[in-house]
Parts: C-alpha cells; sequence; structure tokens
C-alpha cells in the first residue's frame, strides 16, 4: 500500500472571484479545482520569511496566477512583501523536483517512491545497527520552521533516533539566544519579544527588519510597525556598522564596530547601575543575583568600552539614561550581535537591561508571547532549569547545546577518525544546504562525498542535496497545509491561523507529511508500516502523558475515548486539533466548551484574534530557583572573555554580512523576480577603504579569510563604516551537479567559504559570521 494522501480541499476555503452570474457553490460540493477552469481564490499563510502573513492566492485550475495580502486575517491584516508577491513563481518553478531521485551506478535517476524508500531503509539500518545511533547524523535546515510537517516530525525521528549528532541552521544564526534565555530563564524557548505596537522606546542592535520582516520576533509589517512608533511620539534607536534601511529611518543610528555589541549593552548596565537608575518594578519578587551582576560588570564602563566600540563615551551614557527615563521601553537584536564571537553575552545583555530597567514582562516592554499550540501552562514553581554541555563533538570536543552541535563541526565530524567514538558515515538532511550555510563548503563537499548514505528531503537538486543517495521532494507549498508552531511562540501578538492546501497534491506527489513519516518508519527499523501509524502513536503517546498531569484539563480521563473525539482529515490535522485542545486557549476536550478546537479555527479562515501580549510571570520560569537568574554559572565564567576584547582592535578590515528583502538565505535565488536590482552578491566597502585599497565601484575585489578567498564586485557606499566590508550570505550556485538553471546564471559566491570553521561563540557553538579579519585587494 502506497499509503499516499489524496485530500481535497473544501470550497469554503475559496472565494470565487467569477462573475455574478456564477451561483455560489455550496461548501464541499464542488468539482475538484484541477478539473475547474473558473478563475477563483484561496487563503494561504506565507512560509517564505518569518513575518507568516496571511496571503489571497488567486488559482487558474491549479495554476497560482496572483498572491495579495489578505486584508481579513487578523494579524497580518492585508500587510505583503516582495516575496509574497512572488508566492506563484516560488510555487511553479520548473526546476523544482516531481520525483524522487535515487543513486545508481554514482548518476541520480528518477524513481518511484517505493524504489526510494527502499533504498532509505537500506541505506540507513544497516548503519546505525553496525556503527551505532550517533553514527547517523541528522541536518535541519531553516525552512523546517516554516511547513508543518517540519514542525510535527523531525522531533518524531530524533526522538526515535537517538543520535547526538544533530547540526542544525540554529547554530549559524540564534543558538547565542536559545542559550541565554535557557540561562536566565530555564527555558531555551521562552524569548521574550518587543511589544512593538505599544512600547515608546526600542533599542534595536545587529537587526534590519525592513529587509528581513523580522527575526525572533514574528511581526507583519515589522515597517510599519516602526513608523507608527515614531508617529506616536516614540523613539528609535538602531545600532549597526552598515546604514541600513532601518538605520536610515532612526531617530539615532550608532555605527558601531562589529561584534562589539556585548561591551556597548555592558557599559549601558553599569550606567543604570552606577547613578542608580535601576527599576525592578513587578519583577522584584521574580530575579535573583541583581547585587552579583552589579559587581560583575562594573569594570565595563562607557569610557573603557568606547574605544573598542568606536563610540563616544557620553553617547553610551545617553543611551542607558534614554532606555531608563521612556515610560516603556524594550531592546530588541538578533542576527548581527549573534554571530559573533560573544553572541551568548550579547544576547544575555539584551534581557538584561529589559530586567533592570523593569520592562520585562510588561506591556510596551519585552514580553512572552503565549501560542495556542503551546502544552498547558504548568503551575509556576522551580523547574529543571537549563544544562549545557550534556555530550561533546568526538573531534574538538564541542559542547552541545539545547541538544546541538555547532553546524561548524559537521565536516570534520565526518572526514577525521578519533579514538572518541564511530565518525558520522550516513546523513538525513531535511530542508538544509549546509554546503552554503556552513564554513568552509569546500571541506564539507568533500565530506559529504565520502559518506556511506546520505537522503536528502528538499525541492531542488541544490550545492547539498547533488550528494544525496536519494532525494524526497515535498510538494509546492500551494499544495501544503499550514500552520507555524515555531513562530507563533514569537509573535508580538498571540493569534492562531491554519490554512488547507489551496489545490489537491499533484498526481505522483505525496504529501510533505507522509514523506516525513515514512522517512521516521525507514529510518527506525518499520519500513513498510502505514505512515499514519506515526501519527498514531504520537498522539497515543501525547495523550497517555496528558492524562497523568495534575495540572492538565484532562486530567484522570481515558486517552483513547479523548482520541475518539479528535478531528480532521489526516494525521497531522489531528495532532494539530490534539495541541489546540490541550493548549492555552484549548477547550479541553470540552472542559472548556468556548475553547479552541480545529473545527472552530476552520471556521475562521482568516485566523482567531487571541489578544495582545500580556504578562506571565513567573509562570514561564522553569529555573531551578523558580525565578530568573541574573547571572548563571556559564555566564559569569564567560565574562573574563568579554574584559579581553575591551583591549582588542581589528588590525584591518572586518566583514560582515547582509541581507535583502527578495531573498531568504539561500532559497530563492532561482527565482527570476527575486534576483536583480539591488539584490545582487557584491562588496561593500567604504570610499576611504576604497580609495585606500585602489579599488573602483564596480570592479572586481578579491576578498581573502582563514577559509579561502573569493571574488566579488565592489560596491562602494558610505552606507557601511570606514574598516567594515559587506558581503550577502547565500550565493555560491556556482558547483556542478545542481539543477538551479537561473540561479546559476548570476551564481555569487559563497561568503562562508572566507571561514574555516574555527571561530565559534562559546557557550552556544554558534558560528562567527560577522566581525571576521578580512583581506582585500583590486582583483585587476
Amino acid at each position: 500500500m502506497s499509503g499516499r494522501v489524496r485530500k481535497r480541499t473544501p470550497q469554503h476555503a475559496y472565494r470565487s472571484v467569477c462573475s455574478p452570474r456564477c451561483p455560489p457553490v455550496p461548501p464541499g460540493t464542488a468539482a475538484d479545482p484541477r478539473e475547474d477552469p473558473v478563475s477563483r481564490t484561496a487563503l494561504r499563510i506565507c512560509p517564505l520569511c518569518e513575518a507568516t502573513c496571511g496571503l489571497t492566492l488567486t488559482l487558474e485550475g491549479t495554476r497560482v496566477t496572483g498572491a495579495r495580502g489578505d486584508r481579513a486575517d487578523v494579524f497580518s491584516k492585508g500587510f505583503i512583501c516582495p516575496k509574497g508577491a512572488s508566492f506563484g513563481a516560488v510555487d511553479a518553478d520548473p526546476d523544482r523536483l516531481r520525483t524522487p531521485l535515487v543513486r545508481e551506478d554514482g548518476e541520480l535517476r528518477e524513481a518511484t517512491w517505493e524504489e526510494a524508500f527502499d533504498a532509505v531503509a537500506a541505506g540507513l539500518r544497516p548503519v546505525v545497527e553496525r556503527y551505532g545511533p550517533d553514527a547517523l547524523g541528522v541536518v535541519l535546515g531553516n525552512p523546517n520552521v516554516h511547513t508543518m510537517a517540519g514542525a510535527l516530525y523531525p522531533p518524531v525521528l530524533l526522538g526515535a533516533l537517538r543520535t547526538r549528532s544533530l547540526f542544525t541552521a540554529s547554530t549559524v544564526d540564534q543558538m547565542p539566544k536559545h542559550v541565554s534565555s535557557g540561562l536566565l530563564f530555564g527555558d531555551a524557548n521562552a524569548i521574550p519579544v518587543p511589544d512593538l505596537d505599544h512600547t515608546d522606546h526600542l533599542l534595536l542592535i545587529g537587526a534590519n527588519p525592513l529587509e528581513s520582516n523580522g527575526s525572533l520576533c514574528t511581526a507583519p509589517d515589522f515597517p510599519g510597525k516602526l513608523r507608527a512608533l515614531r508617529a506616536r511620539g516614540g523613539r528609535l534607536t538602531v545600532v549597526d556598522p552598515r546604514r541600513t534601511r532601518t538605520a536610515k529611518l532612526a531617530d539615532r543610528h550608532l555605527a558601531i564596530r562589529p561584534g562589539t555589541d556585548a561591551l556597548l549593552l555592558a557599559a549601558m548596565a553599569t550606567v543604570l547601575f552606577e547613578e542608580d537608575l535601576t527599576r525592578l518594578r513587578h519583577l522584584a519578587p521574580h530575579v535573583q543575583g541583581l547585587d552579583e551582576l552589579r559587581h560583575a560588570l562594573r569594570e565595563f564602563t562607557p569610557e573603557a568600552v568606547a574605544p573598542a566600540c568606536g563610540l563616544d563615551a557620553d553617547l553610551i551614557r545617553t543611551l542607558a539614561r534614554d532606555l531608563a527615563a521612556a515610560p516603556t521601553a524594550a531592546v530588541y537584536a538578533r542576527i548581527g550581535s549573534c554571530t559573533v564571537p560573544h553572541g551568548t553575552l550579547a544576547s544575555w545583555l539584551v534581557d538584561v537591561l529589559n530586567i533592570i530597567t523593569g520592562n520585562l514582562d510588561r506591556p510596551g516592554g519585552a514580553l512572552f508571547p503565549q501560542a495556542a499550540t503551546d502544552r498547558t501552562p504548568r503551575p509556576a514553581g522551580p523547574g529543571h532549569g537549563f544544562a549545557l554541555g550534556r555530550w561533546r563533538s568526538r573531534v574538538r570536543e564541542l559542547p552541545e547545546a539545547k541538544g546541538e552541535l555547532p553546524l561548524s563541526a559537521l565536516a570534520e565530524e565526518i572526514d577525521t577518525a578519533t579514538d572518541r567514538g564511530e565518525p558520522v558515515r550516513a546523513l538525513v538532511v531535511v530542508a538544509a544546504n549546509p554546503v552554503l550555510s556552513a564554513p568552509d563548503g569546500h571541506r564539507l563537499d568533500k565530506a559529504l562525498d565520502s559518506l556511506d548514505f546520505m537522503v536528502s528531503v528538499d525541492p531542488y537538486l541544490n550545492e547539498t542535496s547533488r550528494h544525496a543517495h536519494v532525494v524526497l521532494p515535498p510538494p509546492p507549498p500551494s499544495q501544503s497545509p499550514h500552520h507555524d508552531f515555531a513562530f507563533n511562540t514569537l509573535a508580538v501578538r498571540n493569534q492562531v491561523r491554519y490554512t488547507r492546501p489551496a489545490v489537491p497534491l499533484e498526481p505522483g506527489r505525496r504529501a510533505e507529511t507522509e514523506i516525513l513519516a515514512r522517512l521516521v518508519l525507514a529510518a527506525t527499523g518499520m519500513h513498510g508500516a502505514d505512515p499514519a501509524a506515526v501519527d498514531a502513536m504520537v498522539i497515543d503517546q501525547a495523550l497517555g502523558k496528558a492524562v497523568q498531569e495534575p495540572h492538565s484539563p484532562v486530567h484522570g480521563r481515558d486517552p483513547q475515548e479523548l482520541a475518539a473525539l479528535l478531528t480532521g482529515v489526516d494525521g497531522p490535522e489531528r495532532r494539530l486539533d490534539m495541541m489546540l485542545r490541550l493548549g492555552p486557549y484549548g477547550d479541553g476536550f470540552g472542559a472548556r466548551p468556548d475553547g479552541l478546537t480545529l473545527e472552530k479555527l476552520l471556521a475562521h479562515p482568516h485566523g482567531i484574534d487571541l489578544g495582545p501580549l500580556r504578562p506571565r510571570l513567573p509562570q514561564p520560569l522553569k529555573t531551578v530557583s523558580g525565578r530568573i537568574e541574573l547571572l548563571p554559572e556559564p555566564i559569569a565564567g564567560d565574562l573574563p572573555r568579554l574584559r579581553q576584547a575591551l583591549r582588542e582592535r581589528p588590525a584591518g578590515l572586518v566583514l560582515v554580512g547582509r541581507r535583502h528583502l527578495r531573498s531568504n538565505n539561500s532559497w530563492m535565488h532561482n527565482v527570476p523576480v527575486l534576483t536583480g536590482g539591488s539584490n545582487r552578491c557584491t562588496l561593500h566597502l567604504n570610499p576611504e577603504d576604497a580609495q585606500r585599497l585602489g579599488v573602483r565601484d564596480g570592479e572586481p575585489v578579491r576578498i581573502k579569510g582563514a577559509g579561502g578567498e573569493v571574488t566579488a564586485p565592489a560596491e562602494v557606499t558610505d552606507g557601511v563604516r570606514p574598516g567594515v566590508v559587506s558581503l550577502p550570505h547565500g550565493w555560491g550556485h556556482d558547483r556542478p551537479g545542481t539543477r538551479l538553471s537561473h540561479a546559476t546564471t548570476d551564481p555569487g559566491v559563497n561568503v562562508n567559504q572566507l571561514l574555516d570553521g574555527s571561530l565559534l561563540d562559546p557557550l552556544s557553538g554558534n558560528a562567527v559570521l560577522n566581525g571576521i579579519p578580512v583581506e582585500v585587494t583590486a582583483a585587476g
């Protein structure tokens, strides 16, 4: 039995745009839209960045011919960016794989789904059985959090495999924030977000939401929210070595030296202590370690950090005073402050400033969102806390963080033998392209070729999946359901939305949920079982645990009775229904009749607004003390390294990254409408540096780092401070064996090839991607 899911989207999900003579279609009675030539619309949550905007798709048969913002969407209210507007082009990219690929005699050929999963089972199980679970590595890419399947099934796979060889995009992005949140609050996923709609003062560090649409802060129309902040008399300060689009909007822009954000934040905290400007307010009963923190930061005065930061000491004092004086304020920092040598310390100090000014967990400050699919909130009290370094990598003995090893260590964990266990001999790669996203792609390229077996779940044959023995392509987004599990836990307003597939699955395709369920079975020795068994197992386990928890709304009930009450057309929808019912707004399987269920959510196709963010402390705290632990031991142990940075100065140029509104990492360079114009792979450098180096605008320059060198066109601009150059990430589509016909016409260069993978933030294992020293010379 193939187990293929062939479901039809109910017609109440569509809105007719045919002529007035067309009678309305009763729900559930229309023909399959594949056979319906009439133009119509369907709702879809955009999966192309973290803003999660609601879209209204225009469809001709099964083809998406247009996309506009859904004005009735309870969260995005009609906002759309160029990525969302290009949904149809992304969806219909002719280079998307439509059938599985299986390697035979060294070449990838098209295969049936049965052949593909037979090959997966035959390739993975012998490795695990002979060498142990750690010899099977798992790599998860950023797109996993943009799909329902990517949220629901990889945790099941990891739980079943019990491998410690897990690598994800988090360690080239936001792992410092997870670690600092774990140490402060006891929960690595308890990340406060700025209350953008109500704050009076926003200090934004290393973030460019006018280009990124926001990150670790889910906010449709982030640009509009910043403009509204200023319109109501609020103040926006941006700290960034580049004069980004966001910095141009700000009241004040500080062009800091890259990599020194932690020093600036520590100095601001010191000013607040020195001038008696700390105000814990409502947080006082929930905080410990204030005096210890004051003592630990005493050396980081504005005068001490100013030379390293490249900022004026008086200006640093003004920043601190303005933050303390604002009626409400929030400090928000992102990737520019995470991907640096002191990323965890910077992430920690962001929340320290929010705490000691009394702005954490209050309206207008930084609050903890409450997603509809979060587990039932447990009573406040001490928890198990957060531990680092529970195991280490084989080669460099790098500590795990949040169950993950650094992505920078992937190549060495494959190609280097040690006496500390078996190397990684097989890989499961889901929606990841580490050849471009991890340091030293050349080494990783060779390492992937040496694997005994590799399976890649990816819609493209890209720089990484070209090495796979089996490629399993998921369908395009129009053919997939969507609910944002991860991003709703970071949203600036509590809400819940779900969209079913806009069109049925194309013949011969498999739903991504089925692909990943069958991958779980193939990798864990259950190949051939019904993929629905995976969802049934998860439901049985989750309900069995819920009925035993005293704080659960279903405490003491029969799990089988509860399972029989679940609705949905397939296993993933039944799991969503279960999570909604058990969640903080759920009906508790009848315990709260007005609460959420899947049926109720389906009756609200534009979503359900659950209200503004609200104070939640102390409930989110899971530290051993049950309080916010301001100076955890790992943080205190890393402060001497930050003191050493007071004396460090770059000897030459340093490199920072850059992103563009029309791209997301390496995903979208194969879509013609999203490339060209200003979305190009060029090296930004200041006119002073260009003149000194003899570089002219538009001419090629050679950039050399510890991991290698690349050549890119120069773009001379005063938008970057002297001594700093900027190259975007996600490019480098020039390797043979891919099927990216548009991306290869203008491949750009891989900025991560400048890195050798040795530079890491020691607490989080996050790669240092910004503020790295480079040499730049005219290539002509």
